[in-house]
């Protein structure tokens, strides 16, 4: 607990991923958190996300999340943050002062370029993959993104990723079931099946069973790395 609240931690989306793992990061001990998400809370939101109730629609997500984290430690020092990460906007985060980044992007062009930066500056990130369509909690898995299977959102990734092969081994989150068929038509928005945003494509449904076991894999990503990081350091301290 001690050395948890110690670290500085951002956290990229907070939809149905990255709004528990928060959470979970709060809960479990983190104190320094910086959260990003561009977007408001919208009636769609409320089968899974943290955040997301009949009083928080209409506000922006990291605002929402930021009140419901200060109601579990009121101490918290949390800095929200209503933006995006994107090529415009990648040197104002300042990664390297972070000693985790989680990556919780929906935009493909985007979530590339947040894994490249952080694996070209030397820090620490773990990366979700798509929990869309999936039904079975019991299928996430963690692995290096070159190694996912069944997860056309990785399989597009690498594609993007190809020309840095230290990001393909960066830790990510990903559920290796086979993603349902079923889906909806909707407007053109860029997704895991269509990373450029150009063409009609269909919304993917999502289960609040999966993404927050998705979430609270990535807070157990960084929980485990703290006290593995903090074993190795009191092992190298010789006694008096």
């Amino acid at each position: 607990m001690e050395e948890l609240s110690k670290i500085r931690v951002i956290v990229f989306g907070l939809g149905g991923v990255g709004s528990w793992c928060v959470e979970a990061l709060v809960r479990t001990g983190v104190d320094k958190c910086t959260i990003v998400d561009p977007d408001m809370v919208s009636l769609d939101n409320l089968n899974r996300q943290v955040q997301a109730n009949s009083a928080t629609i209409g506000m922006p997500k990291a605002e929402a999340l930021a009140g419901r984290l200060r109601g579990i430690r009121p101490s918290i020092r949390i800095d929200a943050v209503r933006g995006m990460f994107c090529a415009d906007t990648v040197d104002g985060f300042g990664l390297p002062s972070y000693d985790y980044v989680i990556d919780a992007i929906d935009r493909l062009q985007d979530k590339a370029l947040l894994i490249e930066r952080c694996v070209a500056q030397g820090v620490r990130i773990f990366s979700s993959m798509g929990a869309a369509r999936r039904m079975d909690p019991t299928r996430v898995k963690t692995g290096r993104i070159r190694n996912t299977s069944h997860c056309p959102l990785a399989r597009r990734l690498r594609r993007l990723l190809q020309e840095s092969p230290a990001a393909l081994d960066v830790t990510c989150v990903y559920s290796d079931e086979p993603p349902t068929d079923s889906a909806v038509p909707c407007r053109s928005s860029e997704s895991e099946d269509n990373p450029s945003g150009d063409y009609c494509t269909s919304i993917n449904g999502s289960l609040v069973q999966v993404t927050a076991v998705f979430g609270f894999t990535l807070a157990g990503l960084v929980i485990q790395d703290t006290a593995a990081r903090c074993a190795s350091e009191k092992g190298r301290v010789r006694p008096a």
